[in-house]
């Protein structure tokens, strides 16, 4: 109550004194006029307490509370932001521009400073009266918003400022009816809700890419599936076969099989093996594949030891080697080899199983399932940086490579 009443009291004071020193002018000059200009200066005084009391009434519906703050005709703000400048930048430059009222707009992005000028929609329609519009010397009819942005380590300070474009000594005579304070309140609102948005943004994204790869574990485990019941079968098919015709073979082949299953079961199909994992994986599929096949089947086998642990997706060598007795060895007769060996180039691992056997055909081109399924597991976890090619071996045969990033970590689950 007591800031509203001295809110009135300085401006009636204030035109009051200049209305007295006009009064005193006239007078002086011409004492005849006196009593008209006594007469003016009473309607002004008037129309000064009108706008006044306009002036306080928008300041308390849009803030609550009369404070000297609110009430003042020049509005500041300090914001914090958690952008880089350039974005911070065009943040505020689209929250200015939709300011109702705003008729010109100068941007500088090599400054990272805005101005705007904001015309004043006069609520009562008095500027129809132009010139002879009483409140266009009590009301300033034209605001100016400066903003400047600040770098900072990963966020940007905003400094905003909205005030009448007049002089600050016109603040004695003039009133904005709260213009500057809803702009400013306005382009505070605006930002916040930017930068929730922006959070949401980054949030529905983040959620995607957990959601993105939960479903290319998912497939990962589809693809992994696929491939180890194959074998799996066969192998039992084969041990059943041979409890019957020979017993200590079948208890060998048994031997082979528990021995593949150790380098099996503890591995979990969202982590990755070692390349000497699956090589004692593959010797015991390949031991397995000699008790069925007997002298026909030769094996050579050149890795580095210094290779050994390199990174390597479960079961992929083991389709290699499947796939090249398969379809190479198997269906030609006579005797066959199989080799495996493996060479890097520091960023890349080359791992290599080759055959002599029947060469290519629908399944060893490429479009199998597994070549199939080991390409696309390559490109779920490892994207561009792994491939699959399959090509002609000389004299005869196939020989498919497998080329992994020598060293490789996996991302941690966000479950």
């Amino acid at each position: 109550m007591i800031r509203s009443f001295l809110f009135y009291l300085r401006r009636i004071v204030v035109w009051y004194l200049l209305f007295l020193a006009m009064f005193l002018l006239v007078d002086w000059v011409w004492s005849p006029l006196g009593s008209a200009v006594q007469l003016l200066g009473l309607v002004m005084i008037v129309f000064v307490v009108i706008r006044a009391h306009s002036h306080l009434a928008r300041v308390r519906m849009s803030h609550g509370k009369l404070t000297a703050a609110a009430l003042a005709s020049r509005q500041h703000r300090q914001i914090e932001v958690p952008f880089e400048a350039e974005e911070a930048f065009d943040l505020l430059d689209a929250v200015i521009r939709e300011l109702p009222g705003v008729e010109q707009i100068d941007s500088t992005r090599n400054r990272l400073q805005i101005q705007a000028l904001v015309g004043y929609a006069d609520p009562y329609d008095l500027n129809q009266l132009g010139r002879y519009n009483p409140m266009r010397w009590i009301v300033s009819q034209r605001n100016r918003v400066l903003a400047t942005v600040s770098h900072g380590d990963g966020s940007s300070s905003l400094s905003v400022t909205c005030e009448p474009q007049s002089a600050p000594w016109s603040d004695w005579l003039q009133v904005d009816d709260g213009v500057n304070l809803q702009n400013i309140e306005a382009i505070t609102r605006a930002i916040t809700l930017g930068i929730a948005r922006h959070r949401r943004g980054e949030q529905q994204a983040a959620a995607q890419t957990a959601t993105e790869k939960e479903l290319a574990i998912a497939r990962l485990n589809l693809l992994q599936a696929q491939v180890e019941p194959h074998f799996l079968y066969n192998t039992l098919a084969s041990a059943q076969y041979l409890v019957r015709s020979d017993p200590a073979s079948a208890d060998e082949m048994l031997g082979h099989l528990i021995q593949y299953l150790r380098h099996s079961l503890p591995r979990t199909d969202r982590s990755l093996s070692t390349l000497g994992e699956e090589l004692e994986r593959s010797r015991a599929y390949l031991q397995i594949l000699k008790i069925r096949m007997g002298s026909r089947l030769k094996l050579q086998i050149d890795v580095p030891a210094a290779l050994l642990a390199t990174p390597m997706p479960p079961m992929m060598l083991q389709t290699l080697v499947e796939n090249a007795i398969k379809h190479g060895l198997e269906p030609q007769p006579g005797e066959g080899t199989v080799w495996i060996f493996a060479r890097s180039n520091q960023a890349q691992v080359a791992v290599t199983v080759a055959d002599d056997g029947k060469g290519f055909d629908t399944q060893a081109s490429g479009a199998g399932i597994g070549l199939k399924n080991v390409r696309e597991r390559l490109n779920l976890i490892y994207g561009s940086r792994a491939s699959l090619v399959i090509a002609a071996n000389f004299p005869q045969g196939v020989a498919a490579t497998i080329s992994v990033p020598s060293h490789y970590t996996e991302e941690p689950s966000h479950g």
